[in-house]
């Protein structure tokens, strides 16, 4: 059984101290790809050292995290831009809008997501999607730049069956699901019952979001098992027929081989 990681941040702070027994564990629970999400111009380095220490293990993305955004964000990007490696970063990410803590920079937020929209047109990758509390916002800016020229993946999907079916109306986009699955009260379970299973990948978003019975501490990669097994429940399946759909799915949407 192989398993992919599409979003985790093991390159930040939290695993500074005990990375390579976070790996070992995550490849002892058969993850065999982790994807690293940027998050501003501070993490640029942390980012890349990590990625270069597991290579064919980490695939790094590249880009500016909503609320990272500041007034300056041009300044931010061109600084993010510079950074950026078509041949080694898998992805344009993580990147969105973020309204949930503060609705100040609502324009600036979605002016660098636009373009950096328009990098993944650009450089013709994949966008790895944060959007708490602005999925409608979101897909208007996608659907702005040009739906039929962008592919990617909502991050950390926990909304509800209506927005679900909104996100599903993009052709080449997927959710990310992961720990909130475990949560009892999240009703993500429900909601995912019927979701079309070519549309779904699997994340960790670690340390954050750790799945049940680690909830409340540091979240890993080896825990993806425990939302593979929790969304093998809700689709009365086997866990190696969700552990094959989703690897696939990530393949189809990322296509490692054609990246170191």
């Amino acid at each position: 059984m192989k398993l992919i990681d599409t979003h985790a941040h093991l390159y930040s702070e939290e695993f500074q101290s005990d990375l390579s027994y976070v790996v070992k564990r995550a490849k002892e629970a058969h993850v065999e790809k982790v994807l690293l999400p940027n998050i501003d111009e501070l993490t640029l380095a942390d980012l890349q050292a990590a990625s270069d220490q597991y290579p064919g293990f980490f695939y790094p993305m590249m880009g500016l995290h909503p609320t990272s955004v500041k007034s300056d964000w041009e300044q931010q990007l061109d600084t993010i831009y510079t950074a950026f490696l078509p041949d080694t970063h898998i992805a344009v990410g993580e990147i969105g809008i973020d309204l949930y803590w503060d609705t100040s920079l609502r324009k600036a937020q979605t002016d660098a997501f636009e373009e950096q929209l328009r990098w993944s047109v650009e450089k013709d990758l994949p966008v790895s999607i944060h959007f708490r509390n602005a999925t409608k916002e979101v897909i208007d800016c996608i659907k702005r730049v040009g739906v039929g020229k962008l592919r990617g993946v909502f991050h950390s999907f926990g909304g509800t069956v209506q927005e679900l079916e909104m996100i599903m109306q993009l052709k080449n986009f997927y959710v990310g699901i992961n720990g909130v699955i475990t949560f009892k009260n999240s009703g993500l379970a429900g909601t995912l019952k019927n979701c079309p299973r070519d549309k779904v990948l699997l994340e960790t978003d670690a340390p954050y979001l750790a799945p049940v019975p680690f909830r409340g501490k540091r979240n890993e990669s080896a825990y993806l098992s425990f939302i593979l097994k929790k969304l093998a429940e809700v689709w009365d399946v086997i866990p190696e027929e969700v552990a094959v759909s989703t690897s696939k799915n990530a393949n189809d949407l990322f296509g490692f081989g054609n990246h170191k």
